[in-house]
């Protein structure tokens, strides 16, 4: 007997990283950012404004690896706060992250393979 599966292999993957994500979220990101991404106060941006995500979608590597400073606006507002950098999580795991926030929280953007965080990290500053 064979099984096939209606879903493509992206969709298996997205799947599997946004999993992964969760777990990392939780244990680096929802201190600050909430347990729904709601934010907190005026120290840490929501990560429910799906418009703010997809246009900083390939600096969201940037900031996990390398932390962040200086005033960022989210929604109309404006935080200046830093974020911490997490220089220890690979590039899978970034894009495992990147694909739970832009998928949870209102959000659905989609895949987001740790290729692209490869090249995006190397545009850093």
């Amino acid at each position: 007997m064979m099984f096939f599966s209606c879903q493509s292999q992206e969709e298996r993957d997205m799947m599997n990283y946004r999993s992964n994500g969760q777990s990392l979220y939780v244990s680096k990101c929802q201190n600050c950012h909430g347990a729904n991404g709601e934010g907190l106060g005026q120290l840490a941006p929501p990560l429910t404004d799906t418009t703010s995500l997809r246009l900083r979608k390939q600096l969201l590597s940037c900031f996990i690896k390398n932390g962040l400073e200086g005033e960022i606006t989210v929604n109309g507002k404006t935080y200046n706060e830093k974020m911490p950098a997490f220089p220890e999580l690979t590039d899978m795991e970034i894009a495992q992250l990147i694909v739970y926030v832009t998928n949870t929280f209102g959000n659905k953007q989609g895949h987001y393979p740790y290729p692209q965080v490869t090249r995006d990290l190397e545009s850093c500053r």
